[in-house]
């Protein structure tokens, strides 16, 4: 909410750990991480007072097991999902909540007060948003433990509007895979973009940071949650990534680019590696490499024909809208 000099309007901006809280939970097909999604839920010292599952018409009986732990389940047609509209939805659906927490359905809570020290945060009235620490899952590779703590690291932070002439892009990092927002903030910037192929949260965010509030990351609010990418993953993973930014092009306009984040990553992924598991070097680079190539080609994606753009991200079925 803004003031009438353009300033943050902090006049009924409800922090708190005694405001309602509300989980929402994009679902499909996911029995498989069920017994431990349930499981971190249930543990929490802090107990929501809604969890809401948005699944896309599973066939695994997903929404059937959310019902019987007597969340709330919205069925959609698989293809209305949209990373953006679908949590945009959940936010509308959950108009009594103040604080919104948003997972994914393989983000297992880690030890009883993630959801707790995340809400914690919203205490400090000037802080729009939220994200807590991914650790990496049980018998991840060197590669996939890298990248966890390399991005979510065990200081917590908080960054605002002018954070990004001193960290540039990376000031407006966040993940949704375990992310909580005022949802008066949320809805005050035009809550998360409708249609979007990647990086709802981060759009949001850079117009939190733009409207003057701030944004935090909670080290000791945690979640298990990790992903063992090929190769092929990779290059498409990125290639959404660069359709968002030529799509989205303000973002890097008014926060740099991602560059110099990159290089700093490659760097302490090769000395971690070669420390600890050098045979993944080669492995390593080709994911480097391919990162490039599907970045690159998909900042340039409005000359290609969206079939080929359907093969070529990981979001295929924003092509086949």
């Amino acid at each position: 909410m803004m003031g009438a000099d353009g300033s943050a309007d902090r006049s009924g901006a409800i922090p708190t750990a005694g405001g309602r809280v509300a989980v929402i939970i994009p679902t499909f097909n996911a029995a498989r991480h069920w017994a431990a999604l349930s499981a971190g839920i249930r543990a929490q010292s802090l107990v929501p007072d809604q969890v809401i599952v948005i699944d896309s018409s599973s066939s695994d009986g997903t929404a059937e097991l959310a019902r019987s732990e007597g969340f709330e389940v919205v069925v959609i047609s698989p293809k209305d999902f949209n990373h953006g509209g679908t949590r945009q939805m959940g936010a509308e659906y959950a108009d009594s909540a103040e604080i919104l927490i948003y997972l994914t359905q393989d983000a297992v809570p880690f030890g009883e007060d993630a959801f707790a020290n995340l809400v914690h945060t919203f205490e400090d009235t000037e802080i729009g948003a939220a994200y807590g620490r991914q650790l990496p899952r049980e018998k991840a590779s060197a590669i996939e433990a890298h990248s966890r703590h390399f991005s979510y690291p065990a200081k917590s932070s908080v960054r605002s509007w002018e954070s990004r002439q001193v960290t540039g892009f990376r000031s407006i990092f966040f993940s949704n895979a375990f992310g909580a927002y005022r949802r008066s903030v949320l809805m005050s910037v035009g809550g998360f973009s409708p249609d979007v192929i990647f990086g709802e949260d981060t759009l949001a965010v850079a117009r939190m940071h733009r409207a003057g509030w701030k944004t935090a990351y909670a080290a000791d609010a945690m979640v298990r949650h990790s992903h063992a990418y090929s190769i092929a993953e990779e290059f498409r993973r990125y290639f959404d990534i660069g359709v968002l930014h030529a799509r989205e092009s303000w973002l890097v306009d008014h926060f740099g680019s991602a560059s110099g984040e990159g290089r700093r990553f490659v760097v302490s992924e090769l000395k971690h590696l070669l420390a600890n598991q050098p045979l993944l070097v080669p492995s390593a680079v080709a994911r480097t490499f391919a990162k490039y190539v599907g970045y690159k080609i998909g900042r340039r994606e409005r000359g290609i024909a969206p079939r080929l753009k359907y093969h070529l991200g990981l979001n295929r079925q924003y092509w086949s809208r």
